[in-house]
C-alpha cells in the first residue's frame, strides 16, 4: 500500500476545509470557554478540575506524574506546574513511588476529593452550554467514535 504522505498533495474540498477550521476554532475556543466559566463561578480551572477528575478515576486515587500528564493531555512540565498548585491547596499529594523510587505520584486527597465534588455542578454545567448544545439531533455516540478515531495515533 502507498503511503499517502507521498502521493502528490491534493486540495481539500470545501466542506473538508470548513470542518478542518471549525474544529481548529472548538480546540482553541471550548476549553478556554468552559475554564472562563468555571473561573467565574469561583471554581476550580479546568485544567486542575481535569487533573483531580483522572485521580478520582484512578485504582487508590493515584497516577504517576507522566500518566497524568497523558491523560490530562499536558506535557510533564504543565503537569508537575499544576500539581504544585493543587498540592498548595492540600488537594493533592506527591509520593514517591513504592515499584520505582525515582518516580512520582500524584494522590488525591480528601480534600481534593471534596474540591471536585463541589467543583462538578459549575463544570457540567459550562460543558453542556459551551459544547454540548450545538449537537443537539446528531448522533453522539457516532461522533465520538469518530472523534476517538481520529485522535488515536496511527
Amino acid at each position: 500500500m502507498a503511503d499517502p504522505r507521498q502521493e502528490s498533495p491534493r486540495p481539500l474540498e470545501p466542506d473538508e476545509e470548513a470542518l478542518v477550521r471549525a474544529l481548529g476554532q472548538v480546540m482553541y475556543v471550548v476549553p478556554r470557554t468552559i475554564d472562563a466559566d468555571m473561573v467565574g463561578d469561583r471554581q476550580l480551572p479546568l485544567t486542575e478540575y481535569t487533573a483531580l477528575m483522572s485521580l478520582s478515576e484512578a485504582p487508590a486515587r493515584r497516577m504517576r506524574m507522566h500518566e497524568l500528564a497523558t491523560a490530562c493531555y499536558l506535557s510533564l512540565s504543565g503537569m508537575t506546574r499544576t500539581i504544585s498548585r493543587l498540592e498548595s491547596q492540600g488537594l493533592v499529594k506527591r509520593e514517591r513511588c513504592e515499584e520505582d523510587a525515582r518516580g512520582w505520584n500524584a494522590v488525591l486527597t480528601d480534600a481534593g476529593f471534596a474540591r471536585l465534588q463541589e467543583s462538578w455542578p459549575s463544570h457540567l454545567a459550562a460543558v453542556r452550554r459551551r459544547f454540548l448544545r450545538h449537537f443537539e439531533g446528531l448522533d453522539l455516540i457516532e461522533l465520538a467514535r469518530a472523534f476517538r478515531r481520529a485522535g488515536a495515533a496511527d
